[in-house]
């Protein structure tokens, strides 16, 4: 089977809380796991996207509309549609992990720097498509 979600895949959660958000895959699990045993990826994703920016507003208000809300995951394969896109985030793959997910702390601190990496990205102006939720 030809392997789809590679780290830096871009696809589209399907099902659950997240459906229709973009998300980046981090590491992916085509075999499955002890616990799960289904083929699964560590996705990172936005769940709340930046609002719109005009040229009219205040620094204090665009850096406000700025904040992203980031989320990490581990979704089934079946849960996910791949896109052509994808990401180079070679500093996402250091801070999330497997053992992040066993405790709350670490998911916590986990969130916080994706959201600075995220942010710091955003405000750069690389990957701007990434940073517009989907429209339908």
């Amino acid at each position: 089977m030809v392997k789809v979600y590679k780290p830096g895949k871009v696809a589209i959660v399907l099902q659950g809380r997240q459906a229709g958000k973009k998300v980046v895959v981090i590491k992916q699990q085509d075999e499955g796991t002890k616990d799960r045993p289904y083929p699964h990826a560590v996705v990172a994703g936005i769940e709340r996207y930046p609002r719109k920016v005009t040229k009219r507003m205040g620094q204090k208000k665009v850096q406000r509309r700025s904040k992203i809300k980031p989320f990490i995951k581990v979704v089934n394969y079946s849960h996910l549609f791949p896109t052509r896109y994808a990401l180079e985030l070679e500093s996402l793959k250091g801070t999330v992990s497997t053992e992040t997910f066993k405790e709350p702390s670490q998911r916590e601190d986990a969130k916080k720097n994706l959201k600075k990496l995220l942010e710091e990205r955003y405000t750069t102006g690389k990957n701007k498509w990434f940073f517009q939720p989907l429209r339908f």
